[in-house]
């Protein structure tokens, strides 16, 4: 975006990165139409894609999961998060040893696989607990199941929740579970707590109508269960993915919001190019899966939160315009809508679509992308 240098991330570019490596192939993505959007220049494009795209400008001062996910629902956001780039302050983590019972190791940024390689042992030995934070608006928290089982780490997770308000009010307080033996290896059972979301969003409308409001992996975290009516956590990618063609199965009406988490997670924060590109080629040979499952008057929008380049020295998110491809029966055909000014575009042209009435900061493109009556 043409911020990306306020943000330390002047020339990052996901999707050039990921499409540089041999392992990147998204065939039926290109059909929909990923390669028309406007300043998407590494693979060539189709003279008519089969869904309707654009490019999106995030308006939110920010470039993390919550800020990201909020805009998308409706909700933009004038302040940034509070990061901690020198480690959390003395009265936050005194208060945090006082209510857990448990010291505290490292206190800085540090990366989620090196810290239980730098900090695990001492943990194992002394039972303090593992907090650090990262570019991102984040208080971590890493255990080993033996020495904090994961239901007695989510608490102190909840106390340091309840802690991270005003300046100390990050956008999120994770729980990371590790196990195993020296070098050790996080699980599968990470949980995120979030703050609330200040105002509605495109959920809380949708709920408040009498609606169903679906969420697949991390959503109900980020949103911390607001205008939710039924949610699944996910271990990955592949379940995420098997849970929301569960979901389409089922005969529900309003919607289904799913977070497909391991691009930045396991790859971007990782610098890992090739992972990526793989993730990214596994997601597009399952996008038949979710296309077939598609009921006439079903509306199937694919977007991201925020870039995540992992070419870029940097292993933080990246301040990136991302993606818009929209598909479905109702949707025309090779419809190019530019560039939006903002990620709440997409839950105003939710809403509209639904016929549920609701502010939010953007403006909706549904009749721009509509064959006509559904």
């Amino acid at each position: 975006m043409p911020d990306a240098a306020d943000y330390k991330d002047e020339g990052s570019n996901t999707i050039a990165a990921a499409a540089a490596s041999p392992y990147f192939s998204m065939p039926h993505m290109r059909q929909l139409g990923l390669f028309n959007i406007e300043g998407v220049s590494c693979q060539e494009p189709v003279e008519v894609p089969l869904g309707a795209v654009a490019r999106m400008a995030e308006q939110s001062k920010g470039k993390d999961t919550t800020i990201g996910h909020w805009e998308i629902a409706g909700l933009i956001s004038d302040r940034p998060l509070s990061t901690f780039p020198d480690g959390f302050p003395r009265e936050l983590t005194e208060a945090l040893e006082r209510e857990t019972g448990r010291g505290i190791l490292c206190n800085r940024p540090y990366s989620g696989t090196e810290v239980i390689r730098d900090y695990g042992e001492e943990h194992m030995r002394t039972g303090a607990l593992i907090v650090y934070t990262s570019a991102d608006s984040v208080l971590q928290i890493a255990a080993h199941e033996d020495v904090v089982p994961v239901e007695e780490l989510y608490r102190y997770c909840e106390i340091a929740r309840r802690l991270c308000t005003g300046p100390w009010g990050v956008g999120r307080v994770i729980a990371r579970p590790f196990e195993g033996e020296y070098p050790f290896k996080r699980t599968a059972r990470r949980h995120d707590f979030s703050l609330e979301p200040p105002e509605k969003t495109m959920l809380d409308h949708i709920k408040e109508s009498g609606r169903d409001v679906l969420a697949v992996g991390k959503i109900n975290d980020i949103f911390a269960g607001r205008g939710v009516t039924e949610f699944v956590r996910t271990a990955g990618n592949a379940e995420g993915i098997d849970r929301t063609l569960e979901y389409m199965a089922r005969d529900f009406e309003g919607l289904c919001f799913t977070n497909l988490v391991d691009y930045d997670m396991l790859y971007g924060h990782r610098n890992d190019v090739d992972g990526y590109a793989k993730a990214l080629t596994y997601f597009d040979g399952r996008l038949t899966e979710l296309l077939m499952a598609l009921r006439d008057e079903d509306l199937l929008i694919i977007t991201a939160d925020h870039g995540c380049d992992p070419s870029t020295p940097s292993t933080d998110h990246s301040r990136e315009y991302t993606p818009m491809v929209a598909f479905g029966r109702p949707v025309k055909m090779g419809v190019n809508l530019g560039t939006r000014t903002t990620f709440a575009d997409i839950g105003a042209t939710v809403l509209d679509y639904l016929g549920v009435d609701g502010a939010t900061g953007g403006e909706s493109f549904l009749s721009q992308i509509l064959r006509g009556a559904v």
